[in-house]
């Protein structure tokens, strides 16, 4: 498959833009040793709520916690390196189905309502797992990262 110029800038930029954001969070959740995600699970709403509350109960916070984490580190560094970015895009999505379905942005939810990145139907977390199957069905690492490198030595 063969892309044009711009096509495959954007299509890395946009990898590597969500790869660094769940880097981010990532880091930004390992540093702060207070972090957990239980508020957020229990919190939960929508038709799967209570499998949010059964991840968020005392018994399961701290392997959720830890799976969270995980999952965005793998990913982030998928997306930010070019590596297995099928992988990473494929795990991100999971990870942001999850999150979605754990807080739906639908109207008659109490959690619901107009707030930045929070919309009728759409949100962030919509709009970012579909942006990784776009990733997903258009790969950029073997023109652009460490899958492109990796090729390029077996080669020789």
């Amino acid at each position: 498959m063969t892309y044009s110029k711009n096509q495959l800038y954007f299509l890395v930029i946009l990898r590597m833009a969500i790869g660094w954001h769940f880097l981010y969070e990532a880091f930004l959740k390992l540093l702060n040793t207070s972090w957990t995600s239980q508020g957020y699970l229990l919190n939960a709403e929508g038709p799967l709520a209570f499998l949010f509350k059964w991840l968020g109960s005392e018994s399961l916070i701290g392997l959720t916690d830890v799976f969270t984490i995980s999952l965005l580190l793998v990913s982030g560094l998928a997306l930010t390196f070019g590596f297995r970015e099928k992988a990473g895009a494929y795990a991100g999505m999971l990870m942001l189905a999850m999150f979605y379905l754990a807080h739906p942005p639908l109207p008659w939810l109490s959690g619901a309502g107009p707030a930045e990145g929070n919309y009728f139907i759409v949100n962030k977390n919509l709009i970012e797992l579909f942006a990784l199957g776009v990733i997903a069905a258009f790969p950029t690492s073997h023109y652009f990262g460490l899958n492109h490198l990796l090729s390029k030595k077996q080669a020789s």
